[in-house]
């Protein structure tokens, strides 16, 4: 009696369940907790109408292991057919609608799938691909389900390679001060549509409450938010980091054509100094700050790409929106006079969406927050060795990004 009483306690059974009998299975390594139901009159499991039950379905669950050995609980489920649902077996208190799992293993093997790859939790858990990808799917669902619905104030918004090629997905995450980021929609896709799904899943209410929008100058983003967000022309703000890596291309632009003329003459200044000019004057490593500084001195046509590349950098220290226009004038002025093309180009890029680049002296938003979780989600996909089907990754950027409550209800 005593291994009917431990498992009865085990398990939290109250009446109408109890535990009849618990067997050890030694050969095959599992012990088997057989749970009885004394209950005659069953409620509905979808409206709660209490009705007779008719019949039984034998069904199994694995739990939590006992002493190393497979623990397996079964039961003979009463089913009830409401006349308005029809035929449903009745909810049991150990484990969820349609799970082989007890909530118990569930949670356990959350933790787990959280913390490695699929295939070393099913090796860890003892259970199957298919099996560890129903309880993430599961676990999604209901975290999905149980999210709350309030205004998320500052946004980002930005687009994730889900493969080969031109294969993208948008991505929205929540940057609440205080908060961890959190996704909150993937989309297929990077078209202007994709964004709107999100923007007209919201109400008028939320889409009103939105402060700030972080984005890079992709043009159906920006007009999404335009045409969908109240009040978006002072909302959206430029990612800084995208802005810099525009002219940090340039400046690549422009040492890439140097060389030619530089090789012409029979010189060899430029080669192997790509990184050096890509670095920030604060980060160049210690051991070629001299080299830098005498290719500096050589007034080549990068040096001076560099040099209005890093002062852009400083244009982000600005205190406030008219002293960031300010700033901008002048060294706009001095881009525009460099004749250099790539640099020229950039700073007229700049010139075009400068309303949305000194917003952020207002708002202080950047894509930091929302890059950070491209690169776990790049993670995901080492980890995962790609995704053939677009729906689990999905469910995976939810699973460990999307700041969901996984687990299965308490009993």
């Amino acid at each position: 009696m005593q291994d009917i009483q431990l498992y009865q306690q085990l398990l939290g059974l109250s009446a109408p369940w109890e535990v009849g009998r618990v067997t050890l299975k030694r050969e095959a390594q599992e012990i088997e907790v057989e749970v009885r139901c004394l209950e005659t009159v069953w409620g509905c499991p979808t409206c709660g109408q209490r009705m007779q039950g008719h019949g039984h379905e034998e069904r199994g669950w694995r739990h939590l292991d006992s002493c190393q050995f497979k623990t397996m609980v079964v039961c003979a489920v009463p089913r009830v057919r409401c006349p308005e649902h029809g035929s449903q077996q009745v909810a049991v208190p150990w484990a969820g609608p349609r799970s082989r799992f007890t909530r118990l293993f569930e949670r356990l093997a959350i933790d787990v799938l959280l913390e490695c790859s699929v295939l070393g939790a099913c090796e860890l858990l003892g259970i199957s691909w298919a099996e560890a990808d129903g309880i993430k799917q599961r676990a999604v669902t209901r975290g999905l389900a149980r999210k709350p619905a309030r205004t998320l104030a500052r946004l980002c918004v930005d687009e994730k390679s889900a493969g080969r090629g031109q294969n993208y997905v948008t991505i929205v995450a929540s940057v609440e001060a205080g908060r961890p980021a959190t996704v909150e929609y993937v989309g297929e896709g990077r078209k202007q549509e994709t964004l709107d799904a999100y923007w007209q899943s919201l109400t008028p209410e939320q889409r009103s409450g939105v402060e700030a929008v972080g984005m890079d100058l992709w043009e159906p983003f920006f007009n999404s938010t335009l045409a969908q967000v109240p009040g978006a022309a002072g909302k959206i703000v430029h990612d800084p980091f995208h802005l810099v890596s525009y002219m940090n291309a340039a400046l690549n632009d422009v040492r890439k054509a140097e060389p030619r003329v530089l090789l012409g003459a029979g010189k060899k200044t430029l080669s192997g100094s790509k990184q050096l000019w890509l670095y920030g004057a604060e980060n160049l490593p210690s051991a070629r700050v001299a080299e830098f500084e005498r290719l500096k001195e050589q007034k080549l046509q990068t040096s001076r790409a560099w040099a209005i590349k890093e002062l852009f950098r400083d244009f982000w220290h600005c205190a406030s929106v008219e002293e960031g226009r300010s700033f901008f004038r002048r060294w706009y002025d001095w881009a525009i006079r460099s004749r250099l093309e790539p640099v020229k180009k950039v700073a007229r890029m700049f010139q075009r969406h400068l309303d949305n680049i000194v917003t952020f002296f207002e708002h202080r938003l950047s894509n930091g927050s929302i890059e950070g979780l491209n690169n776990k989600i790049q993670s995901l996909v080492k980890k995962a060795y790609g995704y053939r089907n677009r729906e689990r990754f999905k469910t995976d950027i939810f699973f460990h990004l999307g700041g969901l409550n996984l687990y299965p209800a308490p009993q």
